[in-house]
């Protein structure tokens, strides 16, 4: 019996910002009533995800940065896994050097080193602002960063940096495609699917009472780690691929449709 359901929030709780479907949200809501706790994994920042996790009704411990900070919804910190200053010094120094576009996350905020159209799309997406603070700015904001994220413009562009930056900082860091256009980079071990075993661990879950859903490359790991794992109807084909069963779509609601059939049908 599922007692635990994380869930990743772009593209499968909801398709952009933080607006979750009555549908979802009410189907959230009978599962906590079931007495199941319905939390989220993702990629966004504390305070990003934080507001979604209140629509949903969330009041468990919330896995951000794609696993390198688990934080309760009234801010204590579970774990942490920043990266080490000289390293992001290093990666930035090398990003700019190829005239690519990063931006960085530290003690939660966004900094980026001037404002363009790939910060002006992130900002939107995500509902938060972020603050340019030149090349510069960001070599000396190295405190608590989680993550760094190179956004790009089409998919086969993130593929390509993706594999630059493995050769070069792949044996330290890890670097994943959490989107068409965004490599996003944190310190090895870290994922979705090690902050699904450190929460299941937190709230004496054992791991086949666990399900995920998820639909991009950053949440195979989740995906492999959970005792039930769902591809949304629009995931990636890996996703699909790994996962024991699908449901429908965002747009469709398929979050919805796979906590009824799976978590409530039968209880």
């Amino acid at each position: 019996m599922i007692k635990l359901v994380v869930t990743d929030l772009d593209g499968t709780l909801l398709p952009t910002g933080t607006e979750i479907s009555p549908e979802n949200i009410e189907a959230a809501k009978k599962a906590v009533e079931a007495g199941v706790t319905v939390t989220i994994a993702t990629g966004r920042m504390y305070r990003a995800a934080l507001p979604v996790a209140k629509n949903l009704g969330v009041d468990a411990p919330i896995i951000t940065y794609n696993g390198a900070l688990i934080r309760t919804v009234s801010g204590k910190t579970l774990y942490s896994s920043y990266l080490a200053p000289e390293l992001i010094r290093e990666v930035l120094e090398f990003v700019e050097a190829q005239g690519w576009y990063i931006q960085t996350y530290s003690e939660d905020k966004l900094y980026y080193p001037e404002k363009c159209v790939y910060s002006d799309r992130y900002e939107a997406a995500q509902l938060v602002q972020g603050e340019a603070v030149g090349w510069q700015g960001l070599k000396e904001r190295t405190e608590e960063v989680t993550k760094l994220l190179c956004v790009t413009d089409s998919g086969d562009e993130t593929e390509a940096r993706i594999a630059i930056l493995r050769e070069r900082f792949g044996d330290r860091l890890a670097i994943v495609r959490s989107n068409a256009n965004y490599a996003e980079i944190v310190n090895k071990g870290v994922s979705k699917g090690e902050g699904l075993k450190k929460l299941a661990e937190l709230l004496g879950v054992t791991i086949p009472e666990t399900m995920a859903l998820g639909d991009a490359e950053n949440d195979l790991s989740i995906l492999k780690e959970a005792g039930l794992s769902v591809a949304m109807g629009n995931a990636v084909p890996a996703v699909k691929e790994l996962c024991d069963v699908e449901t429908g779509t965002c747009e469709e609601n398929g979050w919805a449709q796979a906590v009824d059939e799976y978590v409530l049908k039968g209880r």
